[in-house]
């Protein structure tokens, strides 16, 4: 998902700049849709049998249909994973419907944008610990979108600070 953002981000950006748009009520328009896309785009991983927990024993625990390629026949089968993708669909409705309401009621354009950046960077590290996928992690447990979540929320930190300072008021 990452890779996709920022990917669209860029896009956006070249975009924008080509067609003389203003950035941040741009950027603000759509950041409630990004999050709603990710909401559809965990069903799919769902689905996939990508993006998968660690095994559990939590009474909502999932458990994939054995042979599935998540799982192949040689790999070490869990019984049951936490529904990771089902909790980054959660998280990430509830960050759409938050978002909405803030578009509404935003005081300085960006604002919606660099909310999305760091609400989204702290729900994803949130799943993130659960995440079974991975089968490498760094400094003690992070998975390498952990890393990404520190630049993305850094980003959203700044952006926040620098468009709260210099606000262009919403009208």
């Amino acid at each position: 998902f990452y890779g996709g953002l920022i990917g669209a981000a860029a896009s956006c950006l070249v975009y924008i700049r080509r067609n003389n748009l203003p950035l941040w009520k741009f950027t603000d328009a759509l950041a409630p849709s990004v999050a709603l896309g990710n909401v559809l785009g965990r069903i799919g991983c769902l689905m996939n049998g990508c993006c998968y927990g660690r095994e559990t024993s939590v009474p909502w625990a999932i458990q994939f249909p054995r042979g599935h390629d998540t799982f192949p026949d040689h790999a070490a089968y869990p019984s049951h994973v936490h529904p990771t993708q089902i909790y980054d669909s959660l998280l990430s409705l509830g960050l759409y419907f938050g978002l909405a309401w803030l578009y509404r009621h935003r005081k300085f354009e960006g604002q919606v944008f660099a909310s999305y950046l760091l609400c989204y960077a702290v729900t994803r590290s949130v799943v993130e610990v659960f995440r079974g996928d991975y089968p490498v992690r760094y400094f003690g447990g992070m998975t390498p979108a952990h890393l990404v979540s520190i630049a993305i929320f850094a980003t959203g930190a700044v952006l926040y600070w620098k468009l709260s300072r210099n606000a262009v008021k919403v009208a």
